[in-house]
């Protein structure tokens, strides 16, 4: 079992930045993919980026292609989403999700594990 808990939401103007954090305890960390999905009122939860394990690799939803960037530091346990650029269709809230796979990443079906989520609010 790997527990996830994120922080870093919060409420933004638009064109405003925020910087999203998920911690692992997990000695095993680095070995595990990360993602980053997100859920907007009355919408289906939707793909947001992902990381493999040594940051080798990453995967954006095209729509915040430029505007967010995800990293890791496996020492720290921790996967980011650096969010810059905010407009008010990014609010939703936002998950870290975690996989042993490096396949089909910007799918919800290979994430085994999930954070509680985190409320991210951009106002016009």
């Amino acid at each position: 079992q790997v527990t996830l808990v994120e922080s870093g939401g919060g409420l933004v103007q638009a064109g405003g930045s925020l910087r999203l954090s998920c911690a692992a305890p997990e000695r095993t960390f680095s070995i595990y993919t990360m993602g980053w999905f997100r859920q907007a009122p009355g919408k289906e939860r939707e793909f947001v980026a992902a990381i493999t394990g040594n940051g080798g690799r990453t995967e954006y939803v095209d729509s915040v292609k430029g505007r967010f960037t995800i990293s890791r530091d496996n020492a720290k346990n921790t996967v980011y989403l650096q969010m810059n650029s905010l407009k008010p269709e990014d609010t939703a809230v936002y998950y870290c999700a975690a996989t042993l796979s490096t396949a089909l990443i910007y799918r919800e079906l290979p994430y085994a594990y999930w954070g509680q989520g985190t409320q991210v609010t951009v106002s016009s």
